[in-house]
């Protein structure tokens, strides 16, 4: 299912549960290409783990090549936000969360060029991430999460918890000025390129 900003899917598995437990696919090429029209080449897997009120990004990366990520919640549960940080977009400064937890196995897929965050629920949350790119700290950004411009809603129930790198980061508006988001027009231009690379 596609969220709201162009470049987010919802991916939701067949479960099979019995009295031994659950098995699922949660990763399939052909229907992650079926759904978005192209591959994802995954060159790179991540885990983290998170205590309650965590709060990691909002983290992109350069376009090109930018970081798709396609996540997922192994344990716990997380409110996981998409913000569409591309100078140019009809959506530019929206975003949208989906709750993703260990229940309902469901993932996200980020395209490159938009922002990624999340803020861990539960207790603790561990939360995998296939990552199209390797991560190359001298191209990797970040927009400050609590940026009041984007309005997103945290859950304010919580002691939201930030990394030094996260806390310093600029608002949108601040990164803008700074030439460092992605171009729309670059970021389609490389969508197209990855569909037309794609062999059904």
């Amino acid at each position: 299912m596609s969220l709201s900003i162009r470049g987010a899917w919802l991916f939701t598995p067949v479960l099979h549960e019995d009295d031994r437990g659950q098995f699922l696919e949660s990763f399939t090429q052909r229907t992650f290409s079926d759904v978005t029209g192209q591959p994802l080449d995954i060159r790179q897997a991540n885990v983290s783990e998170s205590v309650c009120g965590t709060v990691r990004g909002i983290h992109f990366a350069e376009v090109p090549p930018g970081q798709a990520k396609y996540v997922h919640c192994y344990s716990g549960k997380i409110l996981d936000v998409v913000v569409d940080i591309r100078i140019g977009s009809p959506t530019f400064g929206q975003w949208d969360a989906v709750e993703l937890d260990s229940r309902n196995r469901q993932s996200v897929y980020i395209a490159e060029g938009l922002g990624h965050a999340f803020c861990a629920l539960s207790q603790v949350a561990t939360v995998g991430y296939m990552c199209s790119t390797p991560y190359v700290p001298a191209r990797e950004h970040a927009v400050h999460p609590l940026d009041p411009g984007l309005r997103i809603a945290w859950p304010t129930n919580l002691d939201l918890r930030l990394s030094s790198k996260d806390a310093a980061a600029p608002t949108l508006g601040e990164a803008a000025q700074s030439a460092v988001l992605p171009r729309y027009e670059e970021c389609v231009a490389h969508y197209n390129r990855l569909r037309t690379q794609h062999t059904p």
